[in-house]
């Protein structure tokens, strides 16, 4: 029996077979079944992404159209604040009351236009028997007839500016017109402050008398005139433009013997941009040779007494100014008799400041051109307009404000708000409203007059019970009325912050900004303005600031302090000997700054005797041939100067073999048998060199040998901190030299 196995030729069938016996036919349906289900489950996952997209598309759309809701909500308010403190500031009527009244007023203006359109001719007085009689009925819409006198009740006194170039006699016209002798007070004899005075009607038809028609009072129908005094130095831009801003009117005063200058310029080109009329006051006609005095007359009258070589000067002096101000683009004309174009022509009035001619002539032509071609602008308005001139420390009455009170009534105990440098309004009550004495100077310290309230135009020192510390001169004071808003009322304050904050904007300001800089202190703050813009140009910082005297806390926090206008108390003065802390007091601006410089200048050059032995100025030098006049201590060789400067006391070094060892100090130079202290490069010059150790190092010198300055760390330190902008210095060469010297 055979026991053998049956061989397999071919199993992989079997195995095949095997496999596709285990398959399970229902696997394909289940695979497409979760194949589906997973297609649905990522359709669903996308309709649900879109789904959540579109609800954030929604949700940011409706939020941007919220935020532009109330920006153009935001926008729209501001507008109308803009647009009310704008009518505010021009004097239009904002309210439904004022709109009535300044309709009333129009109608009222309607009838003195055409009064003045006519020739002035003797007019019967129109007399009514009663009031009730002379209304109209207002529905017939006819204007009401009101009394003369009752009509130039409604115009406000014309706000004039004086400006003009320094020592151009602004100061000394005013004193001419008041009778006073402000500029002799002035420190120097020159106005470093913005002052304001008022000249009442009574007063002005008392110069003009002798004028034509100046005694007949009913023509004078503006109840005075407002004046403000500028200073005329280049520093003082600020106050020009300040004043400038507030008037009506600008008189410019011009020096017939000098012409158009820099600030007069400048000047020009300030009303230019404004739109501002003026008036050229052509002043100092008694500088001219052979001119005879004639107090106080109008300028025609003096005319007529003066030699023809007088009148010849005078007219060859006006044609040439009269040129300059052709060149600027302006054309004016002297108003001897009457300037008939002054709408196109600007007239000029020849005066005298010293004297007095001509000041009536210029008095008239203010008042009466004035109320005749700005009635409408010089139609008073209850609402208030009232603006900053200056923020100052007075004694006794602490940190106070004058203002300008353009509209309006100001009265005892009314709220107001005043913009400040510190981001918070001042909000206070009003203690008081001081006024100088008729015909006195608002800045000039004296006697003041007190009110319970004070009516546009006037110029007035408010005090409160807190002061106003930090307050902004340039920007309006607001009044609160009992339907204000505060917190609206204080948000149009504060948006007159931009427009007037000073390049550094530190003006007011106490603090420290850090170690280095001076701190500057005045009486005021256009003062301090001034000072800031002087030190601005000389590149001088500036870590602190304030207005009033120096007190101690003031002392602690600066290192150098300078003073104008203003007392240190005696606590003070310890303190800054204590910590040698320097004051420079003064009642000159440029006087102040001066001494700071003269003092600065001494310190660096006391620092630079200090370190003079150790500033190594850089130099490379060739001995001449045949110029070893002596090889022993001391050295005397011929030398050219190849680069940089060797100056006495230079150490020199000379290329041994590898090295460089030093050879000794000049000690000194000679030039063309004269003893010189530097050699620049170039010169040749005969050198003497002492404290040399050439025996020592068997180092001979020859010709044509170059020596070189022996430099250090710490003469390259002293060259950096003292030397930094000598164009001596040749730094090329320091680099070059640190290199061979192997100095880190």
């Amino acid at each position: 029996m055979d026991c053998k196995k049956p061989i397999v030729e071919n199993p992989q069938p079997i195995v095949e077979d095997s496999i596709h016996s285990n398959k399970d036919p229902n696997k394909p349906m289940a695979e497409e079944a979760l194949a589906k289900l997973k297609e649905e489950e990522e359709t669903q996952r996308k309709e649900e992404e879109e789904r959540l997209r579109r609800e954030e598309e929604e949700r940011l759309r409706q939020e941007q159209l919220e935020r532009e809701a109330e920006e153009a909500r935001i926008r729209r308010r501001e507008k109308k604040k803009e647009i009310i403190e704008q009518k505010r500031r021009e004097g239009l009527p904002v309210t439904r009351k004022q709109k009535q009244q300044a309709e009333k007023l129009r109608m009222f203006l309607e009838q003195i236009k055409r009064q003045n359109q006519v020739e002035e001719t003797p007019q019967p007085e129109v007399v009514h028997e009663s009031v009730e009689e002379n209304r109209i009925d207002d529905d017939k819409g006819e204007p009401e007839v009101v009394h003369e006198s009752e009509k130039e009740n409604f115009l406000r006194s014309p706000i004039c500016c004086i400006m003009g170039h320094v020592d151009a006699g602004k100061t000394e016209l005013l004193d001419c017109i008041r009778g006073t002798n402000v500029q002799k007070g002035e420190a120097g004899g020159i106005t470093q402050k913005i002052g304001a005075t008022f000249l009442p009607a009574e007063n002005i038809q008392e110069r003009i008398k002798e004028l034509q028609g100046a005694d007949d009072k009913k023509h004078m129908k503006v109840p005075g005139l407002l004046l403000i005094d500028t200073p005329g130095h280049e520093e003082f831009s600020n106050l020009r433009s300040r004043g400038s801003s507030l008037c009506d009117i600008v008189v410019l005063v011009v020096d017939i013997m000098d012409g158009l200058k820099p600030q007069t310029i400048e000047s020009l080109k300030l009303l230019d941009s404004r739109k501002t009329k003026f008036i050229v006051a052509l002043n100092k006609v008694d500088r001219i040779c052979g001119w005879k005095p004639c107090p106080n007359a109008p300028i025609v009258k003096a005319m007529k007494q003066q030699s023809q070589d007088v009148k010849y000067q005078f007219n060859k002096k006006v044609e040439e100014i009269v040129t300059q101000f052709k060149t600027q683009g302006i054309n004016t004309k002297v108003n001897l008799d009457e300037n008939k174009r002054m709408r196109e022509t600007h007239s000029i009035v020849p005066i005298s400041s010293k004297s007095g001619e001509g000041i009536p002539d210029l008095l008239s032509l203010m008042v009466y051109w004035t109320q005749k071609s700005m009635a409408e602008k010089l139609t008073y308005s209850n609402e208030v307009q009232c603006t900053v001139l200056e923020v100052n420390y007075v004694e006794g009455l602490g940190t106070t404000v004058d203002v300008i009170l353009v509209n309006g009534v100001l009265h005892r105990g009314d709220q107001i708000v005043v913009c400040t440098n510190h981001g918070t309004p001042i909000v206070t009550r009003i203690q008081s409203l001081l006024t100088p004495e008729p015909m006195k100077e608002l800045c000039v310290k004296g006697k003041y007059q007190h009110h319970s309230e004070v009516r546009a135009a006037q110029a007035i020192k408010i005090t409160s019970p807190h002061g106003f510390k930090h307050a902004m001169a340039g920007t309006a004071l607001y009044v609160v009325g009992p339907d204000d808003d505060l917190e609206e009322v204080k948000e149009a304050a504060m948006q007159d912050m931009k427009s007037v904050l000073v390049n550094n904007n530190k003006s007011g300001s106490n603090s420290s900004s850090g170690d280095k800089g001076v701190c500057a202190q005045a009486s005021t703050q256009g003062s301090l303005e001034a000072m800031l813009e002087f030190l601005k140009v000389q590149d001088i910082p500036v870590s602190g600031t304030g207005i009033g005297p120096i007190h101690e806390k003031d002392v602690r926090n600066a290192g150098v302090i300078l003073a104008f206008d203003v007392k240190v108390t005696k606590e003070a003065q310890k303190l800054a000997d204590e910590l040698r802390v320097k004051i420079f007091v003064g009642d000159i601006i440029h006087e102040v700054i001066k001494a700071y410089m003269k003092n600065l200048k001494e310190d660096k050059e006391k620092e630079l005797a200090a370190v003079a032995k150790e500033a190594v100025f850089p130099c490379v030098l060739e001995i001449l041939p045949d110029h070893i006049f002596h090889k022993k201590d001391p050295i005397i060789v011929g030398v050219k100067v190849l680069r940089g400067i060797v100056k006495v006391g230079t150490p020199l070094c000379i290329r041994h073999q590898r090295d460089f060892v030093v050879i000794g100090r000049v000690e000194s130079i000679m030039n063309s048998n004269r003893c010189v202290d530097i050699a620049n490069m170039g010169e040749e010059v005969c050198i003497k060199i002492v404290e040399n150790n050439l025996n020592q190092q068997q180092v001979k010198l020859k010709s044509k040998d170059e020596l070189v300055s022996h430099i250090s760390r710490r003469s390259i330190n002293v060259l950096n901190s003292y030397y930094q902008n000598d164009p001596s210095v040749d730094w090329k060469l320091v680099q070059k030299l640190k290199t061979i010297f192997k100095i880190l």
